[in-house]
């Protein structure tokens, strides 16, 4: 691995951190119970405090690098409009605990208690692949709290033999060499199938890079997060359709989770879900059309219910 500054990852984290403070988000790590410690990114407590009115919105990282890589644009563009908060889930970033428990309802639980304990009483969320799985099952457990719900790139309808589909299209051998990769060969199969635009140019040092620095922390954690997850372990869908308003965002070209499960997903959480879907965009809309995306869910936040 490259020293930190020879190191265009760790450059671009510096740059990244800059982008959420200029956005008027802080660092901050709070002890949410005995065991368990999440970091978040969010607004210091006096300057809520000064615009109670100003909805919140919370935003769901994907199961990759820490949420800080992949909510730039949106931080960017609601934190004029919301009070946003952007957390890491457990094993992610600086979040952690002594727990043995590894489902994404114990990511959701833990999302819930922070937000208890900062004081959000109330809140929109959105969530992005895995963390639409953590965000559909936060709707789900507290519909008294949770005001609208956007799920993005997020099989949360998924079956058993979805996940065996997509290790055949990786053509990779386990799931976890496609969502934890150990090489550069390893990380281009993953961006193949989520990034619309070939990254064929990208240089092998580069990409080595890039796993060396965002995918090997905790990584025995991460393999027991997809192995712990609740959605996806047979071959039948039991969703509880969510009382809340629901967007369902999709790229028209995702290869991770294909639009055809989008339009299932739609009619399994019920009648006040409706999808969008943005053309020419893979696994991460919010990265590759971002304008089309905030535009879409901020459209969605703003409407009455």
């Amino acid at each position: 691995m490259a020293p930190s500054f020879l190191s265009l990852v760790s450059l671009y984290s510096y740059y990244l951190r800059r982008c959420f403070t200029s956005a008027g988000l802080f660092s901050h790590t709070l002890k949410i119970t005995d065991e368990t410690t999440l970091h978040y990114w969010g607004p210091k407590s006096h300057l809520v405090e000064t615009n109670p009115k100003k909805p919140t919105l919370i935003l769901i990282h994907g199961f990759g690098p820490a949420a800080m890589w992949q909510w730039r644009k949106q931080v960017q563009f609601f934190s004029p409009h919301f009070h946003v908060y952007v957390p890491d889930l457990v094993f992610f970033g600086d979040s952690a605990t002594e727990s043995g428990e590894r489902s994404e309802v114990f990511q959701a639980a833990s999302v819930l208690k922070l937000l208890e304990k900062i004081g959000v009483k109330k809140f929109s969320v959105v969530g992005t692949s895995y963390g639409g799985f953590v965000a559909y099952h936060m709707a789900r457990m507290s519909p008294e709290k949770v005001e609208k719900v956007v799920i993005a790139s997020s099989g949360v309808n998924m079956k058993r033999s979805d996940n065996e589909d997509l290790v055949r299209r990786a053509r990779l051998e386990r799931i976890e060499h496609l969502m934890l990769p150990e090489s550069a060969s390893q990380l281009r199969a993953l961006t193949g199938l989520a990034v619309y635009k070939k990254l064929d140019i990208v240089p092998d040092f580069f990409l080595n890079d890039v796993v060396a620095q965002l995918y090997r922390e905790n990584r025995k954690e991460k393999m027991e997060l997809l192995k712990g997850m609740t959605l996806g372990q047979d071959d039948q869908v039991n969703l509880t359709p969510l009382q809340q308003d629901v967007l369902i965002v999709w790229g028209t070209q995702d290869q991770i989770f294909p639009l055809k499960m989008a339009t299932e997903l739609r009619g399994l959480l019920g009648e006040k879900t409706r999808l969008e879907v943005i053309e020419k965009t893979s696994h991460v809309p919010q990265i590759e059309n971002p304008a089309r995306f905030n535009n879409i869910v901020n459209n969605f936040l703003s409407a009455s219910s």
